[in-house]
């Protein structure tokens, strides 16, 4: 490639940089928080613009985005998360049941628009290049394109909460999905009346953050004592996120 087709690589200026970290810091699982305001099609449309614009295997692009406002299409998907949500509530420990079922964990009919996020694995045929031992690189893709919407409504000003307590063939048969095509993602999408300060599971108590620097290895699995000065480092940078100091402290200038 001629290197005269490259973009400068160049770090981003400090308050662009400092935006994009605090749209990644700020993000919440959206829930209960919804106002009923319609989304501009102009804000929809970047939001989407970001969302097609994310890496893919082989250059594929395999999502789609199915965009559900209509009531009785949302009423569907909704008696589908009531029922696996019911189920759900079986499955964890008897002293954690009421505690889940408790939980506000979608927002289906609340936020004025859903969006449901797919994977065609056969849009660029049965060899795709970065697919060919990972059958799987597709559907990341898809969730990358989820990412990228994320994000997007999070500098918009907008939420998310993303509906994942369903079986897949109810949201299919809903949305008249083909067989074939995957639904990845099922986002809840609109205006919020604020972010809250932490993640709701953590600020209830249901599991906390977790430590970084617990979280690092070098070079192979189980090594931790590679680089001391990257684990002090990450162990400072995450307790400044902790205390809302990390853009201020180390982004700033």
């Amino acid at each position: 490639m001629d290197d005269t087709t490259l973009l400068p690589a160049a770090a981003l200026p400090a308050s662009e940089r400092e935006g994009v970290y605090r749209a990644i810091l700020t993000r919440r699982d959206t829930r209960g928080e919804f106002l009923p305001d319609p989304i501009p099609d102009a804000v929809l449309s970047r939001i989407l613009i970001a969302a097609h614009h994310a890496p893919s295997v082989g250059f594929m692009q395999p999502w789609s985005f199915v965009i559900v406002r209509n009531e009785a299409t949302r009423k569907k998907v909704h008696d589908a998360f009531t029922r696996a949500h019911a189920e759900a509530a079986m499955m964890f420990p008897e002293d954690k049941r009421d505690f889940y079922r408790s939980l506000k964990l979608e927002g289906i009919l609340e936020a004025p628009v859903n969006i449901c996020v797919t994977c065609d694995r056969d849009r660029a045929g049965p060899v795709v290049i970065g697919r060919t031992h990972i059958r799987t690189m597709d559907l990341y893709s898809s969730v990358c394109a989820v990412q990228n919407l994320w994000l997007a409504a999070r500098a918009e000003g907008l939420g998310i909460g993303w509906v994942s307590i369903f079986e897949n063939t109810a949201v299919q048969a809903a949305l008249d999905i083909p067989k074939g095509i995957v639904p990845v993602a099922y986002l809840c999408l609109g205006k919020v009346r604020g972010y809250h300060a932490r993640p709701e599971l953590e600020a209830a108590g249901w599991r906390p953050r977790l430590p970084l620097a617990d979280l690092i290895h070098f070079d192979r699995w189980g090594e931790t004592g590679g680089d001391e000065g990257l684990v002090a480092q990450l162990r400072e940078d995450q307790q400044a996120v902790g205390e809302g100091r990390f853009i201020r402290d180390r982004l700033a200038g």
